[in-house]
């Protein structure tokens, strides 16, 4: 399987990324350290950012592209498309265990700028394997200023045979300088019936079930694929879409309120459970303290113990941000389809299986009542990329879906 395959509905992406990884092969192969050989310099650049709708594939597209970096098929020999998905270079990257291929992610709230410095001090470095060395940065929106300004150095200064892939929500959540230096790429929300052919190809979903979760994932990739397969995010959208007619009054809005926020806490809940134990336990082998040492802690462990806790209390407030916000496009799904019953569309709709609910709630009033309900979700979710309290901004939403 291709490295390409996953990328759904991004032909035009897929193009210009092959076309680049040819490019950058005949620099290698012109055994050029520095800018791309011959005439095609205007195909490869050394800075990339890949922006699209949630779900979209922005990470999928990058790690592709990197893998193609990396390929080592001899079917290229001959012409074949780099990222073949085989060989050990693409396999690697795939997997994430390529010594040239840094991935960098941030379970927490943000990528600080002591992460930033020691990634453009590896960029500065040559490749091992004599290719690219190449660093995936897949949530670039997360980059304090002060990281940012970090990794604006390294990218107006880049060193040969360095590749750095960006990805972000959209172009306004990076720096103006380090857009400016990158080659933009926009990835399109994939259409649902390539979304179902996806679920069902590589993940042998049942076509009905594979078509129903593409809809109602709306063009979210990963989100589709969770509906098909996990049967507590269906019980959690059903939970979600309930909300529209539970709004009746201030008491039904303040219990789906509470319910949200408590869905999300126990989330974050049961995400630390199973995983902040094992990587405590892990750091504290890790200094020898699993061996005894008369109830005394090794030295440093203490200081490490104590950062390893706080990266896991923003990762918890981080989950339940992320759960909030799936729920929050769930329902704007829901009234996005209220108004298009309201104005007559007789295309298909995100959430046809809850039909009745939409008619109800489309019939009880006019098109403007739905239009403020969808812009009260989205402040909401402005109110909590501010830090507003959880529960407050969800509170204020809820209510004024009622009054909508």
């Amino acid at each position: 399987m291709a490295v390409w395959d996953d990328l759904v509905g991004q032909e035009r992406v897929v193009e210009q990324l092959t076309a680049a990884a040819r490019a950058a092969r005949a620099t290698v192969l012109a055994g050029r350290s520095g800018a791309v050989a011959g005439g095609n310099a205007s195909l490869m650049t050394h800075a990339w950012l890949f922006t699209g709708p949630p779900g979209a594939g922005q990470t999928t597209a990058a790690r592709a592209f990197a893998a193609a970096l990396q390929c080592t098929s001899p079917d290229l020999e001959l012409g074949g498309v780099p990222g073949c998905g085989f060989c050990d270079g693409c396999h690697t990257v795939m997997s994430e265990s390529h010594a040239d291929v840094k991935f960098v992610r941030s379970d927490g709230l943000s990528i600080g700028v002591g992460d930033m410095r020691a990634l453009v001090l590896r960029a500065s470095s040559y490749p091992t394997g004599g290719r690219w060395s190449v660093i995936l940065i897949d949530a670039a929106h997360r980059l304090t200023e002060a990281a940012a300004n970090a990794l604006l150095k390294g990218v107006e200064e880049p060193s040969p045979r360095t590749v750095w892939l960006l990805c972000a929500p959209s172009v306004q959540d990076t720096l103006p300088t380090i857009r400016s230096r990158c080659r933009h790429l926009v990835l399109r929300t994939p259409a649902a019936e390539a979304v179902a052919d996806l679920l069902v190809r590589r993940d042998g979903v049942e076509p009905a079930v594979a078509e129903l979760a593409a809809r109602a994932g709306q063009g979210d990739i990963e989100r589709s694929r969770r509906l098909a397969v996990d049967e507590q995010a269906r019980s959690r959208r059903l939970e979600v879409l309930r909300i529209p007619l539970e709004v009746a009054d201030i008491g039904g809005c303040l219990a789906a309120a509470q319910r949200l926020v408590d869905t999300a806490k126990a989330d974050a809940e049961a995400l630390a459970e199973t995983r902040d134990a094992k990587e405590t336990d892990d750091l504290k082998a890790a200094y020898g303290a699993s061996e005894g040492l008369g109830g005394k802690a090794p030295r440093g462990m203490a200081g490490a113990v104590k950062e390893l806790e706080k990266r896991q209390k923003s990762r918890a407030t981080r989950t339940r941000r992320e759960t909030l916000g799936v729920a929050l496009l769930d329902l704007l799904g829901f009234y996005h389809d209220v108004l298009a019953l309201q104005l007559g569309s007789t295309g298909a709709l995100a959430n046809e299986d809850q039909r009745p609910a939409l008619d109800k709630v489309a019939t009880a009033g006019p098109p403007e009542s739905t239009l403020r309900r969808i812009e009260a979700v989205l402040a909401c979710r402005r109110a909590l990329d501010r830090n507003v309290d959880p529960l407050l901004a969800v509170e204020a939403m809820t209510v004024a879906l009622r009054a909508g």
